[in-house]
């Protein structure tokens, strides 16, 4: 619920009142007041919800029939990829693709079975693990992304002209000042912005 709800009229014929009162990281609260969404911002959030609903199976179906990767399986080849070396520690790709240590490691032991990356003890520091993209994971990561990048390109880019295309990093950028106060992540999105 985003919008205040419906309040029935009491006998008199005025409306109840029946303000429900939240923090903002949601919890109930009596000091502090809902301030429900308007009309516009209601019909932009539903638009990203519906978004973040559609894009991730969309990208998931075409990686899955063209590569036989997850959006996610091939996240991770393309952060390894773009490391020197190839390798990057299973932490740092942790937190390059915002992904728990133990998800990360379900997937790259998944990717390790297909002979796409390998995982070897960190020469600094051999209490940690180093993920290495294979040959056979650069031969897959090169082969599924000119696919990759048209669907991508079909069903984001092109529907946007240069205008919107700008408007829609500075409106990502503002979310993500939000959800990515640290920037832990800022290496992966911000790795192709103009130089300053």
């Amino acid at each position: 619920m985003y919008t205040e709800p419906y309040v029935p009229a009491d006998a008199t014929g005025a409306a109840t009142s029946r303000n429900v009162e939240v923090t903002t990281d949601g919890r109930k609260d009596a000091r502090v007041s809902t301030n429900w969404l308007s009309r516009e911002q209601l019909a932009a959030w539903t638009r990203l919800v519906a978004v973040l609903e559609l894009l991730p199976s969309a990208l998931d179906a075409q990686l899955r029939r063209d590569a036989d990767l997850t959006h996610f399986d091939y996240h991770v080849l393309a952060v390894l990829s773009q490391s020197p070396e190839d390798a990057l520690r299973m932490t740092e790709l942790a937190r390059r693709t915002h992904a728990t240590l133990p998800r990360l490691s379900h997937v790259v032991q998944r990717l390790e079975h297909r002979g796409l990356v390998v995982r070897r003890p960190c020469p600094e520091d051999r209490r940690a693990t180093d993920a290495h993209l294979t040959d056979a994971g650069r031969t897959t990561i090169t082969s599924a992304a000119p696919g990759h990048v048209a669907f991508v390109r079909a069903q984001v880019i092109d529907v946007l002209d240069e205008e919107q295309i700008d408007q829609l990093t500075a409106i990502t950028d503002a979310i993500l000042a939000r959800l990515d106060p640290h920037g832990d992540m800022a290496a992966t999105y911000r790795a192709y912005d103009a130089p300053q």
